[in-house]
């Protein structure tokens, strides 16, 4: 089903204007008719419906959603399947996304940034304890509301081939340059990767550019991996910046130890608390702090008003320690090799001009006497051939191609030079998320350009199939308007190399469950529920259909079970009256 406006979807949610396109599908802003409200709907891309990863990656955005209860975490209402479309109802938060602030402010103050970091640092913590990483904290993804709230967004799909983030203009932007080291190197991403992707976020808030720029997405993603970032402006309290620093430290374990100490030290730099902050993150303390003033964060472009950080001691700039840090640079690895190999190419002209120019013999040389040469003597130019540049070995492993998509890691790979292939094996993906994505590759190591390299796959799951039998009715052709009804259906077996059975999904129309829910779950005990037939729907018809989980992977949906609405019977016409 194409999404258009006035389209409806579950039966209840019609679509009212189009949000955003993102790389996996459409956001809408959609009413909910049943309870009345305005909520976010985002319907999968026609194109990824036959694709069984990335529909499974998009129940499991509404599924890892659903496990944290977060202020800071935009809520998931409910998940359906229609007319070969998938969508996802999600809460409507108004305001705007930080990259779209960004873009037209250029650069935000050290409170409002600490205040961002704050605020998403503790819904990433509530995540982590869930066991969940985003793997994808950009400014696209963090929706700031009026009254200046955080909401992350796009929980369970980082990582999807060409799944980038939306501008206000609806232009697509890349995700590369707020990816951690590890994750650009294809290790696994754990709670560190969100704190370095926000780290880059901070930074960016506080230059108001990102600190890795680069010609493609692999000269980015490499200097992710390799290079130091670029001082933040000196504006920039030294607080301020040594926890932005040790935020995007190269290595997970020199990061601060959880999102909940980044949240802590970023709140007590808002207040002005040096020593609390310090404790959170022993980094802040690095580079020197004054003593015996107070120190202001002024936000840029704010209408006067001054935030006044009340502290016996002062949060100093850049340009407060920029001889003190001039002083303490340490020198580069390669200033003494470099030296000496001046040294020793002065060493080694320096013989050979004495050579071509000096005394020659044991004896003193007669300045009169000149040795002449024939013309015999004297060698023929000859024409030297400029040899062509060497191109350098490709580093196989610093490609990060291991976790990525073929076309992805096939991408990446031509432009760094090498003859990439990719086929699907036969080892099935250990999670949906998996699927499709380059398991392993073969040659690794330093290669030369134009080297072939093959690469293997996860192949997909093994399919979880659909249940045989449609759900039944206690009356198995009619049921009463308005009345209570009974619904069963029939267990399902797991197949062989997948999860044992977990839990039904139960879904029904012209009816509702306890809280006036339409699809309801079930532990895997359960057979049959009760359920309220909703009223004015006679001479309609009650659907019921149902998912079994084994894990946390669904089957297929059901065969469709079905009942005809009719009226109580005091309502049907007095015939029993009759005679």
């Amino acid at each position: 089903m194409r999404p258009t406006q006035g389209v409806s979807f579950g039966g209840r949610y019609e679509l009212q204007s189009r949000i955003a396109i993102g790389g996996m599908g459409e956001v809408w802003e959609a009413t909910d008719h049943v309870i009345g409200r305005t909520v976010a709907i985002k319907i999968l891309k026609d194109e990824y419906m036959g694709d069984p990863g990335f529909l499974e990656r998009f129940r499991a955005e509404a599924r890892h959603a659903a496990l944290v209860n977060h202020e800071g975490i935009a809520s998931v209402f409910d998940y359906g399947e229609e007319n070969g479309s998938a969508y996802l109802v999600m809460e409507l938060v108004p305001g705007e996304a930080l990259s779209t602030i960004l873009e037209r402010d250029g650069a935000l103050s050290a409170d409002k940034t600490l205040d961002i970091v704050a605020q998403t640092a503790s819904a990433l913590q509530a995540a982590h304890a869930a066991g969940l990483v985003h793997r994808d904290i950009k400014p696209g993804n963090l929706l700031i509301t009026p009254d200046g709230r955080v909401k992350i967004t796009d929980f369970g799909i980082a990582r999807i081939a060409d799944q980038v983030p939306l501008t206000a203009t609806g232009q697509v932007m890349g995700t590369v340059q707020y990816l951690s080291p590890e994750q650009a190197s294809g290790h696994p991403a754990s709670p560190a990767t969100d704190t370095y992707s926000l780290g880059i976020v901070a930074y960016e808030c506080l230059a108001g550019k990102r600190p890795f720029t680069g010609e493609s997405q692999v000269a980015i993603a490499m200097a992710q991996i390799n290079e130091q970032p670029p001082p933040l402006p000196p504006t920039v309290p030294i607080p301020v910046q040594n926890l932005v620093m040790a935020m995007i430290a190269k290595k997970p374990a020199d990061r601060p130890s959880s999102s909940a100490t980044v949240a802590r030290a970023a709140q007590a730099l808002r207040r002005g608390d040096l020593n609390s902050a310090a404790i959170a993150v022993p980094a802040i303390a690095n580079g020197g702090i004054a003593d015996d003033a107070t120190r202001m964060l002024t936000a840029s472009g704010d209408d006067g008003a001054t935030r006044i950080l009340p502290t016996t001691a002062t949060l100093p700039t850049g340009d407060d320690v920029a001889e003190e840090e001039e002083g303490k640079k340490k020198r580069s690895p390669w200033t003494w090799p470099l030296i000496a190999l001046i040294a020793l190419l002065v060493i080694v002209l320096g013989g050979g001009l004495w050579a071509l120019f000096g005394p020659k013999g044991g004896g003193d040389a007669d300045p009169s006497k000149t040795p002449s040469t024939s013309a015999s003597q004297t060698p023929k130019p000859t024409k030297s051939e400029t040899p062509e540049p060497t191109k350098a070995p490709v580093d196989v492993a610093s490609l990060g191609l291991v976790g990525l998509s073929c076309d992805e890691a096939i991408r990446i790979a031509t432009e760094a030079g090498l003859v990439p292939s990719c086929d699907v094996g036969t080892t099935p993906a250990p999670t949906p998320e998996q699927v499709g994505t380059v398991e392993r590759v073969s040659p690794t190591g330093l290669l030369e350009p134009g080297s072939a390299i093959s690469m293997t796959s996860f192949a997909g799951q093994t399919p979880i199939g659909q249940p045989k039998n449609a759900p039944t009715f206690s009356a198995a052709t009619t049921i009463i308007e308005g009345g209570t009804a009974t619904l069963n259906w029939t267990n399902f077996t797991c197949p062989s190399g997948t999860p044992n059975l977990s839990s039904y999904e139960v879904t029904l129309t012209n009816g509702t469950f306890t809280g006036g829910k339409t699809t309801s779950s079930f532990d895997q005990n359960t057979r049959s529920t009760t359920f309220t037939v909703d009223t004015g729907k006679a001479g309609q018809v009650v659907t019921a259909t149902y998912r079994a989980f084994c894990g946390d992977r669904p089957s297929d949906v059901s065969p469709q079970g079905q009942s005809t609405v009719i009226l109580p019977a005091a309502e049907t016409g007095g015939s029993d009256s009759a005679g």
